[in-house]
């Protein structure tokens, strides 16, 4: 093959234009982006923008949300698959995290596809929805039967730790569903209780303070899983936290409902 025709090819429907097509997707997915209100430091930070790359890249070769929702669950299950059969060692304590992260990635890739597609589907939706508590909460369960298995002796001895996950999958499978169904009540009802409290400017430290809260900073806590101590105490730290933004979670959102009672009376 000529120079020339190396150019052209570069310049044409196969190099430049898939250079074009990717900056151009990634353009429009960043005027395109969710609110970032609300969202914890991971998931603005770290897992929506690699997300959007990879939407950027796959919605070139014409990749679906759906199928990267099958993606993200693949990955995802394959990584709570090896935290459950496999005894932790150095390289499962690489494995497990990088590949639930990058199921993590993949969740944020579907949503990401719907709107470069400029559509998305009732039936995506669901799926997402469904694969997203499929894998928050057998995640823990997981980890209990990790426990179960393979602690050391020391640690097995003390049996009232596997309460520690068994209760965290509770409270992810509360905590996801409330953040679901609050939108729909909101979208369900046209009064507003609080006017100007949307606009009013978000506190700069909250994405940082629900931080615990996030499921993609949550995975990268199974690097420790090879050092079961310090496995055991930074996720039964992030369970703590994590049932005490939930307590703080629930308590706002009845005051919230009530004010919608009251003022649809």
């Amino acid at each position: 093959m000529t120079n020339t025709a190396v150019a052209d090819q570069a310049h044409g429907p196969g190099g430049q234009s898939m250079k074009s097509g990717y900056r151009a997707n990634l353009s429009a997915l960043r005027a395109a982006q969710k609110p970032s209100r609300g969202v914890a430091a991971y998931g603005r930070y770290v897992n929506r923008p690699a997300g959007r790359v990879v939407a950027a890249v796959v919605h070139q070769i014409g990749m679906t949300p759906n199928v990267a929702t099958a993606i993200s669950a693949t990955l995802s299950g394959l990584g709570i698959l090896l935290l459950a059969a496999v005894e932790p060692s150095a390289w499962s304590a690489v494995a497990i995290p990088v590949l639930l992260a990058a199921g993590y990635v993949m969740d944020s890739v579907d949503g990401q596809l719907a709107r470069l597609r400029g559509r998305g589907s009732v039936r995506g939706e669901w799926l997402d929805h469904t694969v997203d508590c499929f894998k928050t909460s057998s995640l823990h369960l997981a980890v209990a039967i990790s426990w179960f298995r393979f602690l050391p002796e020391d640690l097995a001895r003390h049996t009232w730790l596997l309460l520690v996950p068994l209760g965290y999958s509770v409270v992810q499978a509360v905590t996801y569903f409330g953040f679901i169904v609050m939108p729909y009540l909101r979208q369900t009802r046209s009064v507003v209780t609080t006017p100007g409290a949307a606009s009013a400017p978000e506190n700069p430290w909250r994405k940082w303070l629900i931080l615990p809260t996030d499921y993609g900073f949550l995975v990268w806590v199974f690097a420790l899983i090879a050092w079961p101590i310090a496995f055991v105490s930074v996720y039964s730290a992030l369970f703590v936290l994590s049932t005490a933004m939930l307590v703080l979670a629930l308590r706002k959102w009845w005051g919230e409902l009530g004010a919608i009672d009251e003022a649809a009376q």
